[in-house]
């Protein structure tokens, strides 16, 4: 491949988002060896006998396939000289025949050598593939685990984006380390010096001297000039990437861009970074002209060096005509690996600073882990308890102050306020989703930081205000809850959950696709498919986090005697945002500002006449007040359609 084709494969875009380039640049200072020894298990993998079996087959078809490409241009020098030079052969072949059998057998064993070449680089190539997928899937599989590992905190600061594109271009990475310095780099190593070995034994140290110049003289000036053009790749992926973004963020508001009329606007950003990449292409064009020009001129010098050199030996009668024929031919056969040099140089470094972030990657420790003895957790009715907790993302700002509460086995606690108090923190911490900083939450007496966290979470179940399906099917959305349960347990949640009917009545039935994220389905659709899963789950704990604040006062109705089928004998936390849904709740907890300020029922709590009662009455008159306004529109609207038509022009 040239340096002009492989340029094609540079255009594409190479910059993940803003959190992506901080790991690469961090990555990118790390030593080569350093990454390619943490590649090195997955090539040669202690577990995988066959693998290993594999690589040194690969790499005896690899020796195989450079041996002959040195030797195949014996052959074209013996057919020249044959053909020259008839006599030399004599005693060879039968007499009279020496001038045409020769060249034929010859001619014929160049062919033949060039035929074992490809056969020998195709067999490497297709041996190798296994080991190479393989150390992929292992890779990109350790990689995917390791996400799901780290905590919530990472994934809120990371871009979704931008973590698939450092899976995606660490796999890549692999591949091309694969590719180019085991398939490519090693070979031409071998090739290069079986070469200087012929030429040394060949012709002299001379030839020899001539050829190691050349080489150094083209690689110093190919990894110098890609060095600068990586410079310059990055600009233009920069803008690329800059660009791409700002159109999927465009589109992906559309309606917001035609709300406001800035399509205009939103062209002029795009052409704007467009400028700067078609900038940054056009320099990067221009420099791999001159870096196609000094190659060329580096390698025609050498070859002519060489090439003058064997003319004035044949011209002296030291060298045949086809030992001038054979530094040709072996100088052209070196062409195509010195021509290949720079697209490996790149590909290699970016694909090792492509590992070295999946590397990074995965040396980010979880912030949740299990103790080394936890045990699993055992629920026997399900109470939960919070003493004294507290919990900040930073120590100047804290976000629970030594929350303390029960919630009584099969009994419903509802957690209500304003926005911030840090009611949804308290489900997340119930998850394990951060640790605490302070105090203790157990289950049945058991200190959830002390059991592992799969079968803490397998005892709870969530319904969130923000339900998010999968780009799937709707009997795979329920059956998420339980993979291994049966359509006849599925089709039950669906009904317990009051969304049969709606199912049914589909085209599809439960083979309906929800689309990206459930956008096909309307809000209540997908809080009645949550709840769904949730039911299929069987958790003997259950949250629900603001299940219902979303959606409008008769969606929230049906939605709540779902809700209420659901919770009948579970441990249930609810946290609220419409007090209407928890006025049956066994105790209400008020927070505010990260504590608890007001417990009690409902009743006591309007006694009280403080935090909650207040909130209470502001919800009751926006609702009062909508009720008033529905029944005033009401009215004018059956008034307009009773009201006697006049005659035109009557009063």
């Amino acid at each position: 491949m040239t340096d002009q084709s492989a340029t094609r494969l540079e255009a594409r875009s190479d910059d993940p988002s803003e959190s992506e380039a901080v790991a690469r640049a961090e990555a990118a200072e790390r030593p080569a060896f350093e990454t390619i020894g943490k590649l090195l298990p997955y090539i040669w993998p202690d577990d995988r006998v066959d693998l290993k079996i594999r690589v040194l087959l690969a790499l005896a078809a690899l020796v195989a396939a450079k041996v002959i490409t040195v030797l195949v241009p014996y052959s074209y020098k013996w057919a020249v000289d044959a053909l020259t030079e008839p006599g030399r052969f004599e005693g060879a072949v039968p007499a009279g025949l020496t001038f045409a059998v020769a060249p034929v057998f010859l001619v014929i064993a160049y062919a033949v050598g060039r035929i074992l070449i490809m056969a020998f680089t195709q067999l490497r190539d297709s041996i190798f593939a296994r080991v190479a997928q393989h150390a992929v899937r292992t890779l990109a599989n350790s990689t995917f685990r390791h996400l799901h590992l780290l905590s919530l905190r990472f994934h809120l600061e990371r871009r979704t984006g931008g973590l698939s594109r450092i899976i995606e271009r660490g796999t890549k990475g692999i591949e091309t380390i694969i590719r180019f310095a085991v398939l490519s780099t090693i070979p031409t190593v071998i090739e290069f010096a079986l070469m200087a070995v012929i030429f040394a034994v060949q012709f002299d140290w001379r030839y020899l001297a001539v050829l190691v110049i050349m080489v150094v003289a083209y690689t110093w000036f190919t990894v110098s000039v890609s060095n600068w053009r990586i410079g310059i790749r990055r600009a233009m992926n920069e803008s690329d990437t800059d660009a791409n973004s700002k159109a999927i963020d465009s589109l992906l508001n559309y309606e917001t861009v035609k709300y406001f009329n800035n399509e205009e606007m939103e062209a002029r950003r795009f052409d704007r970074s467009m400028e700067r990449y078609e900038r940054a292409t056009v320099k990067m064009w221009s420099s791999l002209a001159w870096l196609n020009i000094g190659q060329t001129v580096i390698f025609c010098i050498g070859m002519m060096t060489v090439m003058l050199m064997s003319a004035v030996s044949v011209a002296r009668g030291e060298q045949t005509v086809g030992d001038f024929v054979l530094v040709n031919a072996l100088m052209m056969q070196l062409a195509q690996p010195l021509n290949f040099i720079g697209f490996v140089y790149r590909e290699i470094r970016q694909g090792l600073v492509d590992i070295a972030a999946m590397f990074a990657m995965l040396a980010q420790h979880p912030e949740v882990t299990d103790p080394p003895d936890a045990k699993p957790l055992a629920v026997t009715d399900g109470a939960i308890r919070f003493e004294d907790v507290s919990f900040h993302y930073d120590p100047s700002r804290p976000i629970l102050k030594r929350v303390s509460f029960d919630v009584p086995a099969g009994k419903t606690v509802a957690l209500v306020g304003p926005s911030g108090a840090g009611k949804s923190t308290i489900s997340r911490i119930l998850f394990r989703f951060y640790e605490i900083t302070g105090g203790q939450v157990s289950i049945d007496g058991q200190d959830i930081g002390q059991v592992t966290q799969d079968s803490l979470r397998r005892a709870i179940g969530m319904v969130p205000q923000d339900t998010v399906l999968f780009n799937d099917t709707i009997r795979y959305n329920i059956g998420y809850g339980r993979p291994n349960a049966t359509d006849a347990e599925i089709e039950e949640a669906a009904r317990m959950a009051q969304i049969e009917d709606f199912i049914l009545n589909l085209p599809e039935g439960y083979d309906t696709e929800v689309g990206e994220r459930g956008l096909k389905l309307s809000g209540g659709e997908k809080q009645r498919v949550a709840i769904a899963r949730t039911i299929l789950k069987g958790p003997p704990i259950l949250m629900l986090d603001e299940a219902t604040s979303a959606l409008d006062s008769y969606t929230e109705q049906e939605i709540q005697e779902a809700l209420n089928t659901v919770s009948a004998e579970r441990t249930t936390l609810v946290i609220a945002h419409r007090l209407s849904t928890v006025i049956t709740a066994d105790m209400i907890l008020v927070m505010d500002a990260g504590e608890i300020v007001e417990r009690g029922t409902h009743e006591e709590l309007l006694r009280l006449d403080g935090l909650y009662a207040g909130m209470w009455n502001r919800q009751r008159e926006a609702e009062e007040a909508r009720e008033r306004l529905a029944k005033t529109l009401e009215r004018d609207r059956e008034g307009y359609l009773v009201r006697p038509l006049k005659p035109e022009g009557l009063e």
